[in-house]
């Protein structure tokens, strides 16, 4: 496994992380053999949050043993500081620990979502002071309309971004380029998600049938290799330092034995016709924010 600074965290992360979904919905004895086959593959980074069913639960017991070795990343759709207080220190029970080495604001979205979390009594006030206290080592947040992550880049100096970089919303409406942009200035580590995504589901039953139901939107299918290859390779071109996989352990699997691939060649112009062709065909069914989560463009 190939270990990348995480922006200026000081933390070497595997190319590769663990979404704690993985986890959810199937047991502790499969949980136990997915964070085991990560484990001895050289994952290091381990991220969750309470809105992934009961990944916590199952997640924490699989790094019981763990936790001192990894690093471990939670998140909060609280916007006050009660609820993400409460909030947190659930998951802090559930996973065992009692400090995170990564704590996000969850699916930052709209001009609300900023204003609550920014106000006074809102989550950001508990988040300084828990880092302060060393409970959390780093603060980040995860987006998904860029105008939102852009608007919290400019209140508060956060230590990571977890945000889509994806060559859909790239190529269709040139989202995920500022962020990486503000990256180079600022020196945040940028966690790459929907690198795999090639659109969105076309309604629940698709989801349900699919092979991937645990993903928020359709993956490349395993049988798309080579574009599958593309598209990590398009996220690391666009500037994520690492990769973050749909949320099926098949997807995550096929990411961390083709990473070295990956890394061994960067994106090509074969790559990018690949992607570009297939934007084509599924661009009259994009899965980004067409609203831009409420955002004036």
């Amino acid at each position: 496994m190939h270990y990348r600074p995480l922006g200026n965290t000081g933390y070497q992360v595997s190319a590769v992380v663990y979404g704690g979904i993985i986890s959810s919905d199937e047991g502790q004895a499969a949980s136990d053999r997915y964070v085991s086959w990560a484990l001895d593959r050289g994952i290091n980074y381990f991220d969750v949050a309470p809105t992934y069913r009961d990944a916590e639960e199952k997640l924490g017991q699989s790094l019981r043993a763990h936790r001192r070795d990894v690093y471990l990343a939670c998140k909060t759709t609280e916007r006050g500081l009660e609820g993400a207080r409460r909030e947190m220190e659930r998951s802090m029970q559930l996973l065992h620990t009692d400090y995170f080495d990564l704590y996000q604001l969850h699916a930052m979205t709209t001009p609300e979502d900023v204003e609550r979390a920014f106000a006074k009594d809102g989550v950001m006030e508990l988040l300084v002071k828990r880092k302060q206290e060393g409970v959390v080592r780093k603060i980040g947040f995860s987006a998904h309309a860029q105008q939102a992550a852009l608007q919290c880049l400019a209140l508060y100096p956060f230590d990571t971004v977890l945000f889509p970089m994806n060559y859909q919303l790239e190529m269709g409406e040139g989202i995920g380029g500022e962020v990486a942009r503000r990256k180079e200035q600022l020196g945040f580590g940028l966690l790459g998600m929907k690198t795999l995504i090639e659109r969105a589901w076309r309604d629940e039953g698709e989801r349900e049938a699919s092979p991937y139901p645990k993903s928020w939107c359709k993956p490349f299918d395993r049988a798309d290799k080579a574009l599958r290859i593309a598209a990590m390779r398009y996220t690391l071109a666009m500037g994520a330092d690492v990769l973050v996989p749909p949320g099926n352990y098949e997807n995550f699997s096929f990411m961390v034995d083709h990473v070295d691939q990956v890394l061994q060649t960067p994106l090509t112009g074969e790559d990018k016709a690949l992607l570009a062709e297939r934007y084509a065909m599924v661009s009259e069914q994009p899965f980004f924010l067409k609203n831009n989560g409420g955002w004036e463009k």
